[in-house]
């Protein structure tokens, strides 16, 4: 905590924006990243998200190679395809949230609007993530010049290597901690 976020004393009375916390200040601006001089910048956990996103395009191509490789030993070319493939999906499908989410940091951070830009940004990604994956398995399900069972493996190591990482990344982020006072 710092002293700009919690009044001295438990007697002393703040005005909005004089002291309080970003809550009592009235409303998300502090937390989206607004300072006092009104100039905004990107929240803290930006370069958290950005070394997320080249840990999950850097484990992306080692999965294509690595299942491509895999698919090979098991059904030639169209194991290549169905291996690559499926660890491609996984990794694009993975960035997508990631990539939303700091597109919406910085491109809307100073909008009044922010939060709702933000989850409106984000949701829409998830949408697209559904529908993608959707149309995908409806038109890869049945083609016969990719494996469709490596096409699974590749796409299931995807998921899992996406949601390591994250966890691995934001668990050593060393994000703040900030306890709002009467929250």
């Amino acid at each position: 905590m710092t002293d700009e976020t919690v009044p001295a004393g438990p007697n002393d009375a703040t005005q909005p924006g004089e002291g309080a916390s970003p809550i009592e200040a009235g409303g998300a601006s502090e937390l989206a990243g607004q300072h006092e001089a009104g100039s905004a910048s990107l929240p803290t956990s930006q370069p958290v998200l950005l070394r997320a996103l080249r840990f999950e395009i850097l484990a992306t191509a080692v999965l294509m190679l690595v299942f491509g490789a895999i698919g090979y030993f098991v059904s030639h070319t169209p194991g290549v395809i169905g291996g690559a493939l499926g660890a491609f999906i996984a990794g694009v499908l993975s960035c997508v949230t990631i990539g939303s989410i700091l597109f919406a940091n910085q491109r809307f951070i100073q909008s009044p609007n922010f939060v709702v830009i933000f989850f409106g940004i984000v949701a829409g990604g998830w949408l697209l993530k559904l529908i993608a994956f959707i149309v995908a398995v409806v038109l890869l399900r049945d083609q016969s010049w990719l494996d469709s069972k490596i096409l699974f493996f590749g796409l299931v190591a995807g998921i899992v290597v996406s949601l390591t990482i994250d966890t691995l990344v934001v668990a050593k982020g060393r994000q703040p901690y900030v306890d709002a006072p009467g929250v």
